[in-house]
This record gives structure tokens, C-alpha cells and sequence, in this order.
């Protein structure tokens, strides 16, 4: 976050609110519709899409010419796995090989269009793969199959990084691997150099986890390779704007990203379309806000006397110390 450019995206799938307003007349929004809308907002200057969701509509002649264009950059893809019912059993751990085949071989495909578009990272969210009963899933089975799939997937192409987005739960009651430990446990055990972690702000919460410890941890064992930003309350995956319910959570996430020396980008995924927020303000808001806490971080990272409180776990100290730099301009004398 120190870099003098930060490499900020959205989630484009929420550029199509309003489309009646936006596009009058027009029956269906492509997917260089939703990027060329989301390229009017200041600030947002990269992209990563969703496969095959966003490829449905669109060559990579296309995506190309059209990134080529708006001078936006490519960070990566992500994939998607509802688009076969079948997945609903999961897609890695599928009780069905056939099934669990057809989402690696989808995965395959994901990672040479990223080669082919000349991105390099890769995010799975392995939504589906969970379970929702007592006695409806072996376990040992579940982590075995995942293992085996990521395997296959990580050595495909070791030019792309291969990067997993946990979530607790939902579409599943439960998620095989819901929280950053076991992430990092899986990725120990996998043993692939072009792995890492991408955190998502508002699953972290969910998780019951603080975000920078969070991010410490994937810094110690693993490597931070995206940051999902946006807020919530904690009780579910509620895309809210940056900073809107934890500003102080964000900053000290900054902090840990400047000292993991974070320097990709930062993807806001957020859910304007919930409550039919225009995009364009929405994502607005999200560029302002992130510059301001990451302005703040970047004052306290090497902060010699906030060093000090936190090494003493002087919680008012350290609070104090941020309360002046987040609120100085309010200040009373």
C-alpha cells in the first residue's frame, strides 16, 4: 500500500445495476459493458474476471483490445463453480470422480485463459466443497480429494500462482476448510511454491478472526498473494463499503500489508446491488475511503512510539496513538 499507484479493482458483476438507466434499449450487458463502466470510476485501474462467467460473452481478443483501451491491468481470474449443478456436492470433493474431474479440468481451463491473457494469479473459492450433516462427509476423504485436485492444478502451470479464499460457510453449512489455519494447514501439506492465500475482509470477520492477524499468519507460513476488501458486522458475507463498520480493523490490516510488503492489488468486493446503490458512487466511496485508512497506515507503520505501546500491549497507548492519526483533524484542543 506504500506504492505510489495502488492497483485497485471491483466486483464487475455489480456495473450492471441500473442497466435499464445505463444502457437504455439494450437487452444484454456483456462483460465489456460491466468493465467499461467500472473504468469511469477514479481510481479503479485493474480487473480480475470470473470464469467462464465473464468469458461467456467475450474472446480474449476482446478482453484484450478492450484492457488495451481503458488502460486497466489484468491481476487475475477467479474461479466459478456454480454453473454445473452438479457442483452443489461440492467440485474438489465431489463423492462423483467424474465430478471432481470436470472441476478440475474446468479449473485447467481457467488457468490458460489467465496464461493466454498474461495474468499470473489464479483465486479459488471453494465454496461448494463442505458439507451439512453429521455423518454426510469423511473427512479424511474430502481433504484427500482437495489435496489431490490442488496438486494437479498448481502443477499445470507453475507461472501462475494459485491462490485460496476461505470463507466458513454458505453456499455450504460448512466449509472444508473455513478459516486461515486450515488454509495454511493445506498448503504445508501441498507443498507448492506458486501458492498463497487471498484474504477477504468481510470473510475474516466471519470467521471470527481480526484481519491483520490474519494477514500476519499467512505472511509467517504461506504468502499473501489478494486482499478482498470491504466491511461487515460478522455475522455473514455482507460486501458493505470499505471502512463502514471496522476502519480501525482496516488500518491496522494496512499496517500488516506494509509489512509483508503488499504490492498487488487491492479488489473491492462489495455488494451494491443488495440495496441498488449506484455502482459508480459506490466504488467511489471505496477508492476514497481506502486511500484515506491506507494514508494513515502508511504514517503508523513505522511509528517508533506505536512500536513501543504494542510491544508493551499498552492498549491505550497504542489506541491513542491511532485515534490521533485516524482523527487528528477533529481534534479538541
Amino acid at each position: 500500500m506504500k506504492t505510489s499507484t495502488t492497483r485497485y479493482a471491483a466486483r464487475l458483476n455489480a456495473f450492471k445495476i441500473g442497466a435499464e438507466h445505463y444502457w437504455p434499449g439494450k437487452n444484454r450487458i456483456t462483460t465489456i459493458d460491466m468493465l467499461t463502466r467500472a473504468a469511469t470510476v477514479d481510481g479503479l485501474n485493474a480487473v480480475d474476471f470470473n470464469y467462464p462467467d465473464h468469458f461467456e460473452d467475450c474472446t480474449t481478443d476482446d478482453i484484450k483490445h478492450c484492457l488495451n483501451d481503458l488502460d486497466i491491468h489484468l491481476n487475475g481470474l477467479a474461479m466459478r463453480y456454480y454453473t454445473d449443478p452438479a457442483f452443489k456436492l461440492g467440485g474438489f470433493t465431489n463423492p462423483d470422480p467424474r465430478v471432481r474431474q470436470a472441476a478440475i479440468d474446468l479449473t485447467l481451463e481457467g488457468i490458460d485463459k489467465l496464461s493466454e491473457l498474461g495474468g499470473s494469479i489464479m483465486t479459488l473459492w471453494l465454496g461448494q466443497d463442505g458439507f451439512d450433516y453429521s455423518f454426510q462427509a469423511n473427512y479424511q476423504q474430502l481433504w484427500d480429494h482437495t489435496l489431490e485436485a490442488l496438486a494437479v492444478v498448481c502443477d499445470h502451470n507453475k507461472d501462475i500462482d494459485i491462490s485460496l479464499e476461505y470463507k466458513p460457510n454458505e453456499p455450504r453449512s460448512y466449509s472444508l476448510m473455513p478459516d486461515v489455519g486450515s488454509n495454511l494447514l493445506a498448503l504445508t501439506e501441498l507443498n507448492r511454491a506458486n501458492t498463497g492465500v487471498t484474504l477477504d475482509f468481510a470473510h475474516v470477520l466471519y470467521a471470527e478472526e481480526m484481519p491483520a492477524h490474519a494477514a500476519a499468519m499467512v505472511g509467517r507460513f504461506s504468502r499473501l498473494l489478494g486482499v478482498h476488501l470491504n466491511d461487515g458486522y460478522g455475522k455473514r458475507d455482507d460486501g458493505l463499503m470499505v471502512g463502514s463498520v471496522h476502519p480501525v480493523q482496516t488500518i491496522e490490516l494496512f499496517v500488516e500489508m506494509n509489512r509483508l510488503n503488499y504490492n498487488s492489488t487491492v479488489y473491492f468486493d462489495t455488494f451494491p446491488d443488495l440495496s441498488g446503490l449506484d455502482p459508480v458512487a459506490e466504488a467511489t466511496v471505496n477508492v476514497e475511503m481506502a486511500n484515506k485508512l491506507a494514508a494513515v497506515a502508511n504514517s503508523l507503520t513505522d511509528n517508533a512510539e506505536l512500536q513501543a505501546a504494542i510491544a508493551q500491549q499498552n492498549a491505550p497507548a497504542s489506541q491513542t496513538i491511532v485515534n490521533r492519526a485516524l482523527y487528528a483533524s477533529h481534534q479538541t484542543t
